[in-house]
């Protein structure tokens, strides 16, 4: 792909118009290094008129019907399905996805609006049981109406459906939104962009602004703008959180996912789809296993099993069909891992696989598993973000719970075993947002409810769930 060939226009949105800026930021081939196109960085004064248009539309759309409201989304998923080639392409190019997984990314994206349009049509507030003492003779009931404006910050890793998290609920609740894509991948949203205008949205209902940090702060400040929506790191979502003012905010933010491996555990099917739920997509997923702890008698069959199973890991050029395993994001990420496995070794971590730079000129990191690690490593305390799992043995299920949860973390967890006690005490006992029984922590369908806690974040996404948190009840009583 070379700038010429790009079939859509690398301009903003705002306001219903497609709009270009000076500064302008390289958007590369993760793989080739290549640029693929120059993004334009909204100025100030964009920023500005973004706001301005969408606290304009926010007094008509939020008088919008559901079925209008679902029609927009219907026109995103007939879009998308139409140029579905297109963002898989795009998101193997400017993301380095695996191919296989980027399709899988596209058709996530179908799924989540399908999702988003049942759940626009069905969305309702509730009656209110109200007919004793002085609510004798009055019926009541709530209806749900939209905070405001929202402005959403999507990250680089599922550049096309994650900041389709954002604008489902945006839209299905009737609040216009400001998507600002991550400065990584923002070409998707651009795609995006094309569609909305071809299927006539109305101005200011959702704009695609991709703009520096000091004019994000800026909106994030912003009064006017009632909902604030981040997905990425801890550090940055908990600082925005700090400045939002009076918003309400919803926060994804990833995690260390941890998996416990009992006694009496599938441990062939355990290993073969932890293996691929560590190193898909060099680990660059929020819920990606990071953490696998083994009770002691079944350890050292367990760990021959899920090395059998990381040799097997393809490892390349993420545009063909067979690679799991694809580049970092950037050179800084490749040579930040490499210094985090060196800091386990150095503190008497051993190296089982892996555990060095495979192609540098790629940005190729090895499917890499460590053991001997201890707490206050940085791969086992923070979030790696690349194709690193550690693997500890346990004495206990007991002492297995305590471990999964002695992390600041909590997004999603995964107990296999074959015991109900067991199952049952992991499920009341850890600390997160999704429990996974025989099955990975990464399994997620984006209708389900899908959010952490601890540092991990606020609030829930999946269309159903994030519906109510756009919106709040407003109470209706009458007198029969």
């Amino acid at each position: 792909m070379t700038p010429l060939d790009i079939p859509f226009q690398v301009r903003n949105l705002i306001a219903g118009k497609r709009t270009d800026s000076e500064v302008r930021l390289p958007i590369t081939d993760k793989y080739t290094g290549e640029i693929l196109a120059e993004a334009p960085l909204a100025t100030e004064a964009q920023v500005e008129e973004a706001v301005s248009a969408a606290v304009r539309a926010f007094d008509t759309f939020r008088r919008s019907s559901a079925e209008k409201r679902a029609d927009i989304l219907r026109a995103l998923r007939d879009g998308i399905a139409r140029r579905a080639d297109d963002f898989t392409r795009l998101i193997v190019k400017e993301a380095g996805k695996p191919l296989s997984y980027a399709r899988n990314e596209v058709r996530r994206a179908l799924d989540n609006l399908d999702s988003g349009i049942r759940a626009v049509l069905e969305f309702a507030g509730e009656q209110v049981p109200m007919d004793y003492l002085n609510g004798k003779g009055k019926t009541a009931y709530t209806v749900r109406v939209p905070y405001g404006p929202v402005l959403g910050i999507s990250p680089f890793n599922f550049p096309l459906n994650l900041a389709l998290h954002k604008i489902i609920p945006a839209v299905g609740s009737g609040s216009p939104i400001i998507l600002k894509p991550a400065p990584q991948t923002p070409l998707s949203m651009f795609l995006l962009a094309d569609i909305l205008e071809e299927a006539g949205v109305p101005a200011g209902t959702v704009q695609i602004v991709l703009t520096g940090n000091k004019s994000a702060e800026q909106m994030v400040r912003d009064d006017r703008l009632k909902i604030l929506s981040f997905t990425g790191s801890d550090r940055v979502g908990w600082y925005l959180k700090s400045i939002a003012g009076r918003k309400k905010v919803f926060l994804e933010m990833g995690g260390n996912a941890a998996a416990l491996i009992d006694s009496d555990a599938p441990l062939e099917r355990a290993a073969k789809k932890l293996a691929y739920g560590a190193f898909l997509y060099a680990g660059q997923i929020c819920i990606s296993t990071q953490r696998i702890y083994v009770l002691k008698d079944v350890f050292d069959r367990f760990t021959d099993l899920f090395l059998e199973e990381t040799a097997r890991i393809p490892t390349g050029d993420p545009s063909l069909p067979e690679t799991v395993n694809g580049p970092m994001i950037s050179r800084k990420d490749l040579y930040r891992i490499r210094d985090w496995v060196e800091e386990a070794r150095e503190g008497g971590a051993r190296i089982l696989a892996g555990g060095n730079i495979v192609d540098e000129t790629h940005d190729l990191f090895a499917p890499t598993v460590l053991t001997g690690t201890r707490p206050g490593m940085k791969v086992v305390d923070e979030e790696a973000f690349a194709p690193v799992v550690i693997i500890e043995p346990v004495e206990s299920v007991e002492e297995g719970i305590r471990a999964v949860n002695a992390s600041r973390y909590g997004l999603q967890a995964s107990v296999y075993s074959d015991s109900l006690k067991t199952v049952r005490r992991f499920i009341r006992e850890v600390d997160a947002g999704g429990i996974m029984v025989n099955e990975i922590p990464g399994f997620r369908i984006d209708s389900m409810p899908y959010g952490g806690m601890k540092d991990s974040g606020l609030g829930r996404e999946g269309p159903r769930y994030a519906l109510r948190e756009y919106t709040q009840p407003k109470l209706v009583v009458i007198q029969d």
